[in-house]
């Protein structure tokens, strides 16, 4: 494999560029007088800010010629196929190429203190609550989050001490590529079954992951994680526990919700009491993320007053339960939930809002995983009072697998669940403009461009 070296600034071309880990691995780069140049599909407020830093990107069609001689580095990601245009020519021009998740682990080898966050959901949440509580302590970290942090307004922060966060994915085992000195593991369920073969093959993969980990290094693993006894018993790491109950390292009691439906809890470490957490964030899944959060850091030697205050003010990240505004008196909520288990925890903190309705339009997200967790997505969805559904966002599928969106919505009624199909966004919009009423929770769900149909609606 290709060995990058970041003292030596090259020309580095990035497939997919505008993508939100691509466009942050981008901007580190940028900032270390690198020339960059990529391509992507549409332009964006990732590659617009790209340019305004010195980025030149092609958009439309990826096209041949764009992969010119002077070009040392390629960078792709797992959704560029070996027939794309881009890099045949690259191949054939013997540029050297590395894929987003081998770059990545090169870029975290320059960093003595770096914190990778696994698991099947709530990656994005721990790395933003995680980053959170490292500005507060003013402990500058790189950041490279799966979201846009709130507070910052970005996905990417670049700074200037040793420690580096960032989301590691199971999808194609890309974190095997990452070596970190602190290795978070927020969960372990079935998701991805279009790659892996099964749950047991997903918990080997994470195993594997957990196995990369600096040899001084820890592992910070959910301790209700189903058999994790078992899964690290040959681990020669040490393992801090997070969870709700005192068996684990780090663990929460006395949870409660304050007058804003944001979750509250005393923070014990080992039988010890270390004082009282408010989070900023409803649901019990911010919890176990605040767990994460605060284990990583306090394990890292942060000071609890920096883990306190850095979870008080995290706000989030966009599209993660966030509140966009108000229409009509109907409020409008997006969450980019795409499996089961997010979905039933996103339901279940929207009924903290106490609003009169929550009604639910939820896009699928990839034909393999519909299929897949099918009754799991109806048992989910069920915790809405009124379901509409899009069709499914195919994302990098071709194959529908006689899958359909209309399928759910019609088992859903049969359950009793008031649900709607629509096959376009034009039509769930004109739906919902007669069914909402004043004091309806409207919440758009899902990893496509459902959040379209709210902002959409905000508009009006």
């Amino acid at each position: 494999m290709y060995q990058m070296d970041f003292t030596k600034p090259a020309h580095v071309y990035f497939i997919g560029i505008g993508g939100i880990s691509m466009s942050g691995l981008a901007k580190i780069l940028l900032d270390r007088n690198f020339k960059v140049s990529g391509s992507d599909w549409n332009r964006s407020e990732q590659t617009g800010i790209l340019e305004d830093l010195g980025a030149v990107i092609h958009y439309g069609e990826q096209k041949y010629e764009n992969i010119t001689p002077d070009i040392d580095i390629l960078v792709y990601t797992a959704a560029v196929h070996p027939d794309n245009p881009e890099f045949v020519h690259a191949k054939e021009l013997n540029i050297p190429m590395l894929t987003r998740a081998e770059f990545l682990g090169e870029l975290m080898e320059l960093f003595k203190r770096s914190v990778a966050v696994s698991g099947t959901h709530g990656k994005t949440t721990t790395t933003t609550m995680i980053s959170e509580i490292l500005m507060k302590a003013s402990a500058d970290p790189t950041i490279l989050n799966g979201g846009v942090i709130r507070s910052i307004n970005s996905n990417t922060k670049i700074g200037h001490s040793d420690i580096l966060i960032s989301e590691a994915c199971e999808y194609t085992n890309s974190f095997h590529s990452f070596y970190p000195m602190y290795s978070v593991v927020m969960n372990i369920e079935e998701d991805h079954l279009d790659f892996f073969k099964d749950l047991e093959d997903i918990r080997h993969s994470f195993l594997r992951f957990m196995k990369n980990t600096k040899e001084n290094g820890y592992v910070i693993a959910n301790g209700e994680i189903t058999a994790l006894g078992k899964l690290t018993e040959d681990l020669d790491r040490k393992v801090i526990t997070f969870g709700l109950k005192p068996i684990f390292t780090y663990y929460a009691l006395n949870i409660t919700d304050n007058e804003m439906g944001h979750k509250e809890y005393d923070l014990y470490k080992e039988g010890t009491l270390l004082g009282h957490i408010v989070l900023a964030l409803p649901g019990i899944y911010n919890v176990y993320n605040s767990l994460a959060a605060a284990a990583t850091a306090l394990t890292m030697g942060i000071s609890f007053d920096a883990v306190r205050d850095g979870l008080l003010s995290c706000v989030g990240s966009k599209r993660r339960f966030e509140i966009k505004g108000e229409w009509n008196g109907v409020t409008i909520l997006d969450d980019y939930a795409h499996h089961p288990t997010e979905i039933e925890s996103a339901l279940e903190a929207a009924k903290t809002l106490k609003k009169n309705r929550i009604i639910c339009v939820y896009q699928p997200h990839t034909y393999t995983r519909t299929k897949a967790l099918f009754p799991q997505f109806v048992e989910a969805l069920s915790h809405a009072d009124i379901v509409v559904l899009p069709e499914i966002y195919a994302a990098r599928e071709t194959d529908n697998l006689n899958i359909s969106s209309k399928d759910i919505a019609d088992s859903l009624n049969l359950r009793g669940v008031e649900s709607y199909f629509y096959k376009t966004f034009e039509e769930v919009q004109n739906f919902l403009e007669k069914k909402c009423i004043n004091g309806d929770l409207l919440i758009t769900m899902g990893a496509g461009n459902v959040v379209d149909i709210g902002e959409a609606l905000l508009k009006k």
